[in-house]
Protein backbone atom coordinates (compact mmCIF):
# COMPACT_ATOMS: atom_id res chain seq x y z
CA UNK A 1 0.00 0.00 0.00
CA UNK A 2 1.42 3.39 -0.97
CA UNK A 3 1.95 6.12 1.56
CA UNK A 4 -0.72 8.80 1.73
CA UNK A 5 0.52 12.33 1.26
CA UNK A 6 -0.89 15.12 3.35
CA UNK A 7 0.31 18.67 3.90
CA UNK A 8 1.56 18.75 7.47
CA UNK A 9 1.20 22.54 7.57
CA UNK A 10 -2.43 22.71 6.46
CA UNK A 11 -4.06 22.26 9.90
CA UNK A 12 -1.58 24.39 11.80
CA UNK A 13 -1.51 28.06 12.62
CA UNK A 14 0.58 30.47 10.52
CA UNK A 15 4.29 29.77 10.77
CA UNK A 16 5.08 33.32 11.85
CA UNK A 17 3.17 32.75 15.09
CA UNK A 18 4.46 29.24 15.55
CA UNK A 19 8.10 30.29 15.35
CA UNK A 20 7.85 33.08 17.90
CA UNK A 21 10.05 32.07 20.81
CA UNK A 22 9.19 32.45 24.45
CA UNK A 23 12.35 34.46 25.00
CA UNK A 24 11.20 37.06 22.47
CA UNK A 25 8.29 37.89 24.74
CA UNK A 26 10.34 38.00 27.94
CA UNK A 27 13.00 40.60 28.75
CA UNK A 28 14.75 39.55 31.98
CA UNK A 29 17.12 42.53 31.65
CA UNK A 30 14.23 44.99 31.54
CA UNK A 31 11.38 43.64 33.70
CA UNK A 32 8.02 45.46 33.79
CA UNK A 33 7.93 48.10 36.49
CA UNK A 34 4.34 49.32 36.24
CA UNK A 35 0.98 47.62 36.51
CA UNK A 36 0.12 48.58 32.93
CA UNK A 37 3.36 47.29 31.40
CA UNK A 38 3.25 44.14 33.51
CA UNK A 39 -0.29 43.41 32.37
CA UNK A 40 0.65 44.05 28.72
CA UNK A 41 3.61 41.65 28.96
CA UNK A 42 1.44 39.03 30.60
CA UNK A 43 -1.24 39.31 27.93
CA UNK A 44 1.47 38.85 25.26
CA UNK A 45 2.53 35.64 26.97
CA UNK A 46 -1.08 34.47 27.14
CA UNK A 47 -1.54 35.19 23.42
CA UNK A 48 1.56 33.12 22.71
CA UNK A 49 0.15 30.34 24.89
CA UNK A 50 -3.09 30.36 22.91
CA UNK A 51 -1.11 30.12 19.66
CA UNK A 52 0.88 27.17 20.98
CA UNK A 53 -2.27 25.41 22.15
CA UNK A 54 -3.84 25.92 18.72
CA UNK A 55 -0.84 24.44 16.92
CA UNK A 56 -0.54 21.51 19.33
CA UNK A 57 -4.23 20.81 18.87
CA UNK A 58 -3.86 20.85 15.08
CA UNK A 59 -0.83 18.57 15.18
CA UNK A 60 -2.67 16.26 17.57
CA UNK A 61 -5.51 16.01 15.05
CA UNK A 62 -2.99 14.80 12.46
CA UNK A 63 -1.98 11.94 14.74
CA UNK A 64 -5.64 11.25 15.53
CA UNK A 65 -6.42 10.97 11.82
CA UNK A 66 -4.00 8.04 11.64
CA UNK A 67 -5.21 6.52 14.90
CA UNK A 68 -1.81 6.87 16.57
CA UNK A 69 -0.29 8.64 19.56
CA UNK A 70 3.20 9.89 20.36
CA UNK A 71 4.23 6.37 21.39
CA UNK A 72 2.41 4.12 18.92
CA UNK A 73 4.89 1.78 17.14
CA UNK A 74 5.42 2.71 13.48
CA UNK A 75 7.02 -0.57 12.45
CA UNK A 76 5.79 -4.12 12.17
CA UNK A 77 6.92 -6.89 14.49
CA UNK A 78 9.75 -7.72 12.06
CA UNK A 79 11.00 -4.14 11.83
CA UNK A 80 9.45 -2.93 8.57
CA UNK A 81 7.55 0.39 8.35
CA UNK A 82 3.82 -0.09 8.67
CA UNK A 83 1.98 0.24 5.35
CA UNK A 84 -1.40 1.18 6.84
CA UNK A 85 -0.31 4.64 8.01
CA UNK A 86 1.76 7.55 6.70
CA UNK A 87 4.90 6.85 8.72
CA UNK A 88 6.83 9.83 7.33
CA UNK A 89 4.12 12.32 8.18
CA UNK A 90 3.65 10.90 11.67
CA UNK A 91 7.39 11.21 12.36
CA UNK A 92 7.41 14.83 11.15
CA UNK A 93 4.38 15.60 13.30
CA UNK A 94 5.89 14.01 16.39
CA UNK A 95 9.17 15.86 15.83
CA UNK A 96 7.27 19.14 15.77
CA UNK A 97 5.15 18.35 18.85
CA UNK A 98 8.12 17.58 21.12
CA UNK A 99 9.76 21.06 21.04
CA UNK A 100 6.36 22.76 21.12
CA UNK A 101 5.53 20.92 24.34
CA UNK A 102 8.81 22.09 25.84
CA UNK A 103 8.06 25.67 24.75
CA UNK A 104 4.59 25.37 26.27
CA UNK A 105 5.96 24.17 29.61
CA UNK A 106 8.47 27.04 29.75
CA UNK A 107 5.80 29.53 28.73
CA UNK A 108 3.39 28.41 31.45
CA UNK A 109 6.19 28.88 34.00
CA UNK A 110 6.69 32.45 32.78
CA UNK A 111 2.95 33.11 32.90
CA UNK A 112 2.87 31.92 36.51
CA UNK A 113 5.73 34.28 37.36
CA UNK A 114 3.93 37.08 35.56
CA UNK A 115 0.74 36.45 37.50
CA UNK A 116 2.59 36.69 40.80
CA UNK A 117 4.37 39.84 39.65
CA UNK A 118 1.09 41.41 38.55
CA UNK A 119 -0.51 40.56 41.87
CA UNK A 120 2.41 42.11 43.75
CA UNK A 121 2.13 45.33 41.75
CA UNK A 122 -1.63 45.52 42.33
CA UNK A 123 -1.38 44.85 46.08
CA UNK A 124 -2.49 47.72 48.33
CA UNK A 125 0.17 50.05 49.70
CA UNK A 126 0.91 49.98 53.46
CA UNK A 127 -1.12 53.17 53.91
CA UNK A 128 -4.08 51.90 51.92
CA UNK A 129 -7.00 50.09 53.62
CA UNK A 130 -6.73 46.33 53.37
CA UNK A 131 -9.91 44.74 51.93
CA UNK A 132 -11.50 41.79 53.68
CA UNK A 133 -11.03 38.36 52.16
CA UNK A 134 -14.65 38.01 51.09
CA UNK A 135 -18.03 39.64 51.31
CA UNK A 136 -21.20 38.13 52.76
CA UNK A 137 -22.06 36.23 49.58
CA UNK A 138 -18.77 34.39 49.42
CA UNK A 139 -17.37 36.52 46.57
CA UNK A 140 -13.98 38.16 46.81
CA UNK A 141 -14.01 41.95 46.81
CA UNK A 142 -10.72 41.88 44.93
CA UNK A 143 -12.65 40.61 41.91
CA UNK A 144 -13.83 44.17 41.43
CA UNK A 145 -10.31 45.19 40.39
CA UNK A 146 -10.50 45.07 36.61
CA UNK A 147 -7.71 43.39 34.70
CA UNK A 148 -6.35 41.34 37.57
CA UNK A 149 -5.78 37.83 36.28
CA UNK A 150 -6.28 35.04 38.78
CA UNK A 151 -3.97 32.04 38.77
CA UNK A 152 -5.67 28.63 38.97
CA UNK A 153 -4.84 26.68 42.11
CA UNK A 154 -6.89 23.50 41.68
CA UNK A 155 -8.24 21.21 38.99
CA UNK A 156 -11.61 19.48 39.22
CA UNK A 157 -10.84 15.77 39.09
CA UNK A 158 -14.32 14.25 39.38
CA UNK A 159 -17.85 15.60 39.77
CA UNK A 160 -21.02 13.88 40.96
CA UNK A 161 -23.80 15.10 38.63
CA UNK A 162 -26.37 15.09 41.46
CA UNK A 163 -24.11 16.91 43.92
CA UNK A 164 -24.18 20.66 44.60
CA UNK A 165 -21.13 21.25 42.39
CA UNK A 166 -22.55 19.22 39.50
CA UNK A 167 -25.93 20.94 39.74
CA UNK A 168 -24.16 24.32 39.68
CA UNK A 169 -22.41 23.43 36.41
CA UNK A 170 -18.95 22.41 37.61
CA UNK A 171 -17.26 20.04 35.15
CA UNK A 172 -14.34 17.65 35.42
CA UNK A 173 -11.24 19.35 34.06
CA UNK A 174 -12.25 22.85 35.18
CA UNK A 175 -9.39 24.89 36.63
CA UNK A 176 -10.43 26.67 39.82
CA UNK A 177 -9.21 30.27 40.04
CA UNK A 178 -11.31 31.53 42.93
CA UNK A 179 -13.46 29.70 45.44
CA UNK A 180 -15.41 32.21 47.48
CA UNK A 181 -12.71 34.17 49.29
CA UNK A 182 -9.96 31.69 48.42
CA UNK A 183 -7.47 32.31 45.62
CA UNK A 184 -3.94 31.20 44.76
CA UNK A 185 -2.40 34.64 45.13
CA UNK A 186 -3.83 35.73 48.45
CA UNK A 187 -3.81 34.47 52.01
CA UNK A 188 -1.57 35.34 54.90
CA UNK A 189 0.67 32.31 54.61
CA UNK A 190 1.57 32.92 50.98
CA UNK A 191 1.62 29.19 50.31
CA UNK A 192 0.32 29.52 46.76
CA UNK A 193 -2.01 27.00 45.14
CA UNK A 194 -1.42 24.19 47.64
CA UNK A 195 -2.21 26.51 50.53
CA UNK A 196 -5.30 27.83 48.75
CA UNK A 197 -6.59 24.32 48.16
CA UNK A 198 -6.16 23.60 51.86
CA UNK A 199 -8.40 26.57 52.71
CA UNK A 200 -11.25 25.45 50.43
CA UNK A 201 -12.73 23.00 52.96
CA UNK A 202 -13.04 25.76 55.55
CA UNK A 203 -14.72 28.02 53.01
CA UNK A 204 -17.16 25.26 52.08
CA UNK A 205 -18.12 24.66 55.71
CA UNK A 206 -18.48 28.37 56.32
CA UNK A 207 -20.95 28.72 53.45
CA UNK A 208 -22.97 25.56 54.00
CA UNK A 209 -26.52 26.34 52.90
CA UNK A 210 -25.45 29.67 51.36
CA UNK A 211 -24.43 30.66 47.86
CA UNK A 212 -20.69 30.45 47.21
CA UNK A 213 -19.33 32.19 44.13
CA UNK A 214 -16.69 30.26 42.17
CA UNK A 215 -14.54 31.30 39.20
CA UNK A 216 -13.23 28.54 36.96
CA UNK A 217 -11.37 28.40 33.65
CA UNK A 218 -12.72 25.99 31.05
CA UNK A 219 -11.84 25.05 27.48
CA UNK A 220 -14.53 25.89 24.94
CA UNK A 221 -15.23 23.89 21.77
CA UNK A 222 -12.32 25.61 20.02
CA UNK A 223 -9.88 24.67 22.77
CA UNK A 224 -9.64 28.21 24.12
CA UNK A 225 -9.69 28.73 27.88
CA UNK A 226 -12.61 30.88 29.07
CA UNK A 227 -13.50 32.14 32.54
CA UNK A 228 -16.83 30.87 33.86
CA UNK A 229 -18.56 32.25 36.97
CA UNK A 230 -20.60 29.72 38.95
CA UNK A 231 -22.69 29.77 42.10
CA UNK A 232 -22.61 26.71 44.36
CA UNK A 233 -24.63 26.12 47.51
CA UNK A 234 -22.73 23.59 49.66
CA UNK A 235 -25.14 21.28 51.46
CA UNK A 236 -25.39 17.87 53.08
CA UNK A 237 -28.08 15.31 52.38
CA UNK A 238 -27.86 15.39 48.58
CA UNK A 239 -27.23 11.64 48.46
CA UNK A 240 -23.46 11.50 48.41
CA UNK A 241 -20.32 12.33 50.38
CA UNK A 242 -19.29 15.81 51.37
CA UNK A 243 -20.95 19.16 50.86
CA UNK A 244 -19.94 19.62 47.22
CA UNK A 245 -19.83 16.27 45.46
CA UNK A 246 -16.58 16.94 43.65
CA UNK A 247 -12.89 16.16 44.07
CA UNK A 248 -10.18 18.81 43.61
CA UNK A 249 -6.49 18.30 42.91
CA UNK A 250 -3.70 20.91 43.14
CA UNK A 251 -2.23 22.30 39.93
Amino acid sequence: MGLRTMDIHTPTIPSSSATTTVNALISPEDPPQTLESSRASLMALISRRDALEAELKALGSVLDSHGVTMTTPLTTFDGYPRDDIDVAQIRITRARIIPLRNDYKALMSEIEKGLHGLHALSAPTPDAPIPTASDGSGGSKSEAAEGIIEAPFARVNTVEPAGPAGVAGVRAGDLVKRFGGVGALDGASGGGGQDALGRVSGEVERFEGRVLRVLVSRRDNDGVWQNVNLEITPRAGWGGRGLLGCHLLPV
